[in-house]
């Protein structure tokens, strides 16, 4: 069993590097599982299973219990945005024969990784008439690949001698997505030279219009990511690791949505939410910062049988226990200066459970109360549920936020507890097979309570 499910893992990476691609993949279990869109329900009752989605990037999934939504849920909170690069409104750029692809990062990166890595387009363009082209180039064996050059280390000494946060200037981080050979030398003819170079970029318009159907201007309209390509990958002789692009935070989504799913209605209505935008603060429609979630949890109160009322609604926010579901970075033996070790997470040690996340003073934290975290360890005891309990860093060397300061705003308890990851935000990322395990029998005995 164990095999299978880190094999459907990294199915569910290769296929999810995107939002989209992620509730795309939510949406296709979950109606297996016989969940239906909650907007095609007039009644829910005990037993009844929906999702809510929202723009396609974003979604809820609920199980309705036995007892009173008032008396709360459990929840448990993921996000499935992970860093990345974007693609402009305008991108598409020739430069002495060399047709290039404007982007804007996304999220905390260390830009120098990204470059001359094989690379892939993912994602959406939306024409004018409606109609929606999906894009995925890349990831085939007969696909091409993208790349951004770099600097040739006999050339590089000016560029060596910059801090590690500028050598790799953000407006360089350009695709290269075709070329056209030079005119020949000794051709004095200006203008037949200024039409020769842009011959690259009609070329690449021209096959992006036969293939696609899309026109320059539709990128103004579009959604396109670049993201490593390939496949994940289980690393080391032992295979006790798992090697894939955005596992921050899809290797919790995923636990976290196979474990609603395979789990009975119980006597609390239990739900599941994976949100866009963590990355970049949170922020915008589909982000844990909107009013998404509370907006999913009123279209299942307005469907129950006491129907719909604000003081249900808070009740209901208020008494609920959540997990962020997020991850924690592993331990690192080659930069162990950086870790306080008796209060760090380490890869095979099971789910992790952090307090409180922010940085520094605790700035921007969340802080779970101990009662809570008290009845989660004695119920993954219980269990038999690996879980080492830890903080990002040492207190000085930075830190990081998750979506739980969001929802522990409306009074319930929330405990950010995930799956460790070595080279976190870096294009490839490393997790412990074993973590994965325990963090998918820790949701389910969560969703128990």
């Amino acid at each position: 069993m164990n095999s299978d499910l880190i094999e459907d893992y990294k199915m569910f990476l290769n296929a999810g590097k995107t939002e989209r691609e992620c509730v795309s993949q939510i949406i296709s279990w979950a109606e297996q599982a016989g969940f239906k869109d909650v907007a095609k329900c007039d009644k829910l009752s005990e037993g009844s299973k929906v999702y809510v989605q929202k723009m396609g990037k974003a979604i809820a999934l609920f199980t309705i219990g036995s007892e009173s939504i008032e008396s709360g849920m459990n929840i448990l909170g993921a996000h499935i945005d992970s860093p990345r690069l974007d693609v402009k409104q305008n991108p598409v750029y020739e430069n002495d024969f060399i047709v290039y692809l404007n982007t804007h990062y996304y999220g905390g990166i260390k830009k120098y990784q990204w470059v001359t890595l094989p690379l892939a387009i993912h994602g959406v363009v939306c024409k004018k008439d409606g109609s929606v082209v999906k894009v995925v180039v890349g990831e085939s064996e007969s696909d091409p690949v993208f790349v951004i050059s770099d600097i040739l280390p006999h050339l590089a000494q000016k560029q060596m001698k910059g801090s590690a946060s500028e050598f790799i200037p953000g407006e360089s981080l350009d695709l290269i997505l075709g070329s056209e050979p030079p005119k020949k030398k000794g051709d004095d003819d200006d203008e037949q030279k200024k039409g020769d170079k842009m011959n690259a970029k009609k070329r690449i318009l021209g096959l992006l219009k036969d293939k696609y159907g899309i026109e320059e201007d539709d990128f103004g309209s579009a959604e396109l990511e670049i993201v490593p390509a390939g496949k994940a990958r289980d690393l080391g002789f032992d295979r006790s690791l798992v090697l894939a692009y955005g596992q921050d935070d899809r290797s919790c989504a995923y636990t976290s949505v196979r474990a609603l799913i395979e789990s009975p209605c119980g006597k609390r209505t239990n739900c599941c939410i994976c949100v866009d935008k963590e990355e970049i603060g949170s922020v915008g429609a589909t982000g844990m910062g909107s009013h998404f979630f509370e907006n999913a949890v009123a279209e299942v109160i307005a469907r129950l049988p006491a129907g719909y009322s604000e003081l249900s609604l808070r009740r209901c926010l208020s008494n609920c226990n959540m997990l962020s579901s997020d991850v924690n970075a592993a331990f690192d033996p080659m930069n162990s200066d950086l870790f306080d070790k008796a209060n760090a997470s380490f890869l095979g040690g099971g789910i992790v459970f952090n307090k409180y996340t922010g940085s520094r003073g605790k700035s921007g934290a969340s802080d779970a109360n101990p009662e809570f975290i008290a009845k989660l360890r004695n119920l993954l005891d219980n269990s038999n549920v690996k879980y080492q309990m830890a903080e990002l860093g040492k207190v000085d060397q930075g830190g990081g936020g998750t979506i739980a300061y969001l929802a522990a705003k409306y009074g319930m308890n929330v405990l950010d507890a995930g799956v460790s990851v070595l080279s976190m935000h870096a294009p490839w990322e490393i997790t412990s097979r074993e973590d994965i395990i325990q963090a998918l029998n820790a949701y389910k005995a969560f969703l128990t309570l």
